[in-house]
């Protein structure tokens, strides 16, 4: 697919992604900046960025449905602009409790923006390229992980911390405004009764939970990796860095073999044999957690495989009821902002008793159990296949 045949909204909702992953990944190197100025510590500074995951879990379990209701790209305009008041709140918080209301505030925008966009994403490229349109979307995290997170230390540097958040929201507002000027994407009709009832579409709750272990594995290692290099492998910060930059470009690299799940999309088989892939990783991890080099290589591979299976979870569940797509997504940013918060805390405890290498083995008992519920999945699946392949025939000579 030649970029010329992308439609202009995909690199719009590529932006917005961007944006919202510049606010949720940069407020830790920020954060001694702006515990200086606010009289506070990092630590009280850092629960905001605890509420801005429990605002999104919440605002998207909450609101996703009114992504159906009212359309989502009317949504996600509505959304983008609340945001430009949230960024504008943190730039300009006077105290730990503003900025900390603040982040809550964009976790609930954000937790209805993140479903409209891959709504939005799923049925904007053409058709036959869907997975590739998808990819491109996914890698505003790349942009967020690999350029906002420094050019939000190099703007506090220079400019001062408030001054990030302010360009946040000059970014935001005009987006909002890219947004409002398009043609809208009209909701259905009626809309859902309550915000949980998409967990009644068949096949939701297999791809939620293979979600949880995919989302609470990847930050619960994720979080601790920078200090096992750092601490245990006597590695400087700025190693950190350099892993994170490896990651990203694993993550982008994944678009080019996007047009593989294009191909191979309907295969029951597919999502379990990504999710093995990850799973090996990080046995792989566990084995070559001594070698920095080893984690490095590791970390590219490990961001072209999370890519693979997070674009093929999420064209699962949107493809599921076109119907309940914003509901569906909304149910699926909930899981993944409660499975970041379980596993950031649980493995956290793993890894101040036991060490990284244990985190690692959490990390592949979870990603075995999502295997698990992929293969159960696409066995029933198959089987509903063969049931209904088996009844078709028999109607038709009725007739």
């Amino acid at each position: 697919m030649p970029l010329s045949a992308i439609p202009s909204i995909v690199w719009t909702l590529t932006g917005c992604i961007g944006l919202i992953g510049s606010n949720s990944l940069a407020l830790g190197p920020i954060a001694p900046a702006m515990a200086d100025a606010l009289g506070t510590s990092v630590q009280t500074v850092m629960i905001a960025s605890a509420a801005f995951g429990l605002g999104t879990a919440g605002g998207a379990l909450a609101l996703g449905q009114l992504i159906d209701r009212i359309g989502p790209q009317r949504m996600l305009a509505i959304t983008m602009l609340l945001m430009v008041f949230g960024f504008a709140g943190a730039g300009a918080a006077v105290g730990p409790e503003m900025l900390i209301a603040a982040q809550f505030g964009l976790g609930i925008a954000a937790g209805v923006a993140l479903p409209a966009i891959y709504t939005l994403a799923a049925v904007s490229g053409p058709p036959g390229h869907e997975s590739r349109t998808l990819g491109i979307v996914l890698t505003g995290w790349t942009l967020s992980m690999v350029g906002g997170v420094p050019l939000s230390a190099l703007i506090a540097d220079t400019l001062g911390w408030r001054a990030f958040y302010f360009i946040l929201a000059g970014a935001a507002l005009l987006t909002a405004g890219a947004l409002a000027r398009r043609t809208d994407t009209k909701g259905a009709a009626g809309g859902l009764q309550t915000p949980l009832s998409a967990l009644k579409v068949q096949g939701v709750l297999p791809l939620l939970a293979i979600c949880a272990c995919f989302m609470a594995s990847f930050y619960g290692v994720y979080a601790y990796l920078g200090d096992h290099l750092h601490v245990d492998l006597g590695m400087p910060v700025s190693a950190n860095g350099l892993a994170t930059i490896l990651y990203g470009i694993g993550f982008s690299a994944a678009v080019l073999l996007d047009r593989f799940i294009d191909a191979h999309i309907a295969r029951p088989l597919l999502l379990s044999i990504l999710m093995i892939l990850v799973t090996a990783i990080f046995l792989l991890m566990f084995a070559l957690s001594g070698s920095f080099v080893g984690l490095l290589v590791l970390m590219a591979v490990w961001g072209l495989a999370n890519h693979l299976g997070l674009n093929v979870l999420i064209m699962r569940l949107t493809s599921l009821d076109p119907q309940q797509r914003g509901a569906i997504m909304g149910l699926n940013s909930a899981v993944t902002y409660l499975a970041l918060f379980a596993g950031t805390i649980s493995l956290g405890e793993v890894y101040a008793s036991q060490g990284f290498r244990s985190v690692v083995l959490c990390a592949v008992g979870l990603m075995l159990a999502g295997v698990a519920i992929s293969l159960i999945a696409a066995r029933r699946g198959a089987a509903v296949k063969r049931d209904a392949e088996r009844r078709q025939p028999a109607s038709s000579q009725s007739l």
